[in-house]
Formats: structure tokens, C-alpha cells, sequence
């Protein structure tokens, strides 16, 4: 099994549905930022949102075990294998993450420094 790559690619706030249905002051997601990197292979990575991970396990599972040469759904939807652009399922702030396939074994990553083992 191989860790995946999760990158914060943007944090939005859709302005409109905030203001019919959100709480006053509601902002962009404050738990993730734009930039943030983390590496998952079959559990959530400490300090990512419990929510988003429900969103995106499904595809961070298969990626970790040997899907990187995949193109998910039938080729009409990103057409780099071993890569997928994800959203949590905050309809109001939704955050979008790169998912992608890397040769980092499970075995072989300090879950604690955030770091490959040598």
C-alpha cells in the first residue's frame, strides 16, 4: 500500500447560499488552508476534517492501493492517471483537493513527523 498525496487547492465560500442559509459571519473552512498538504493511505490524517475525509476516502483508498495508473470514470472526468479533484461536502465552503498517487510506502512514513522514514 502506498500513501496519497492530499493537496488543499482552494477554499471557497459561495457567497449567496452563505447569506440565505449560513450563520452570520460564516467564513471560508477554518480548518483547512489553501496550500496544506497531507499524506492518507487508509485512515484520516491528523488534523484533516472528519467531514472531508467521509468525502474523499473512497477515492484516497483506491489510490493507495494501486490505482495510480487509473483514469476515474471511464476516461470523462480527469485525464491524468493517478489523480483525482476532489470537494469536501460542505455546500456552503466547499474546500477542493488534489488527491495523487505516490510511491511512498505506508510501511516506510512517520505518521508523527510527517516525514519518509530513511
Amino acid at each position: 500500500m502506498k500513501k496519497v498525496k492530499i493537496t488543499i487547492l482552494k477554499t471557497t465560500l459561495d457567497e449567496q447560499l452563505a447569506k440565505e442559509y449560513g450563520v452570520e459571519g460564516l467564513s471560508t473552512c477554518p480548518l483547512m488552508k489553501e496550500g496544506q498538504v497531507f499524506y492518507a493511505d487508509y485512515a484520516k490524517p491528523e488534523g484533516f476534517c472528519d467531514e472531508a475525509w467521509k468525502a474523499i476516502y473512497q477515492y484516497v483508498f483506491a489510490l493507495a492501493h494501486g490505482a495510480e495508473d487509473c483514469v476515474f470514470y471511464y476516461h470523462d472526468w480527469i485525464e491524468k492517471p493517478g489523480v483525482a479533484i476532489v470537494s469536501c461536502n460542505d455546500g456552503l465552503r466547499p474546500v477542493i483537493m488534489k488527491l495523487e498517487s505516490t510511491d511512498i510506502d505506508s510501511a516506510d512514513y512517520d505518521f508523527l513527523s510527517g516525514e519518509k522514514q530513511e
